[in-house]
């Protein structure tokens, strides 16, 4: 029986490790073709060729780009590739699971720790600007059509707060407003455009968090299914919600979490 994504192909930003590398693991499973976008130092980039080729074994076209996801020249550099090595085809999935932004306070004793300018506006580009960018530049090529989906990582921070969370907290609020407006304006060429609020994740990039182990141990004890929420639970998700070539849920908050946020 043919899979309803075999052949397709999928752009993951951020498809070294965590959530990006689940899902494209998940979809080459499908048969479905994957373009991942990561930014790593020479340890990474041996990590994401090792994934690479994990997934051509699996019998799909699979190209990583170590390339900048949330810069212009490599959406310049990558889109008409992109459209080269898809012949043109629209994306089935684009996943936007970029994590990088700043930890620092708003505020502090000690000045220079304290938030910039810069580290702001460099958080909210990558973590939520970068979608929009994307998604402009990859409509103008015709990558994304009837049945393309896209998906954007949120999380709780869209609505709670913890020390020095305070920029990327900002960035996950704009990045939901993202959504809603790209699936407003995309719905008349049949794109779903969707936010994923996964759970507590065990990530390179929550490890990055101060005191994440007492968010870790929070949600692995108030989480009904008395687990953290798994990077092949997102992929999962992912895999489930893009069989379907319907565009009718679009520009939500779909949880991820096992039923997290119903106790903490």
């Amino acid at each position: 029986m043919t899979k309803p994504l075999e052949g397709t192909w999928n752009l993951v930003l951020g498809a070294s490790s965590g959530i990006g590398l689940a899902t494209a693991k998940a979809l080459a499973l499908e048969g479905a073709n994957i373009l991942g976008v990561h930014f790593d130092t020479a340890e990474g980039q041996e990590r994401a060729e090792a994934a690479a080729a994990e997934l051509r074994s699996a019998g799909v076209a699979a190209h990583f780009f170590n390339l900048n996801a949330a810069s212009a020249a490599t959406r310049s550099e990558l889109v008409p590739k992109i459209a080269e090595l898809t012949g043109g085809q629209p994306l089935k999935v684009l996943l936007h699971s970029l994590a990088f932004g700043s930890l620092s306070p708003y505020l502090a004793d000690e000045p220079s720790q304290a938030l910039t300018q810069r580290q702001m506006d460099m958080t909210l580009n990558v973590m939520a600007h970068s979608l929009v960018y994307w998604a402009q530049d990859l409509h103008r090529a015709g990558l994304l059509g009837g049945g393309s989906k896209i998906y954007a990582m949120t999380s709780a921070g869209d609505q709670k707060v913890t020390a020095s969370y305070g920029a990327v907290s900002a960035a996950k609020c704009a990045l939901e407003s993202h959504v809603r407006q790209l699936a407003l304006e995309l719905a008349p060429s049949g794109v779903a455009v969707n936010s994923l609020r996964a759970g507590v994740t065990l990530t390179p990039s929550l490890e990055r968090i101060p005191g994440h182990e007492k968010l870790v141990e929070l949600a692995a004890g108030n989480n009904p299914h008395q687990r953290l929420t798994r990077p092949e639970d997102v992929a999962e998700a992912v895999v489930l919600l893009s069989r379907s070539h319907s565009s009718w849920i679009t520009g939500n908050i779909i949880g991820v979490d096992g039923g997290e946020a119903l106790t903490t």
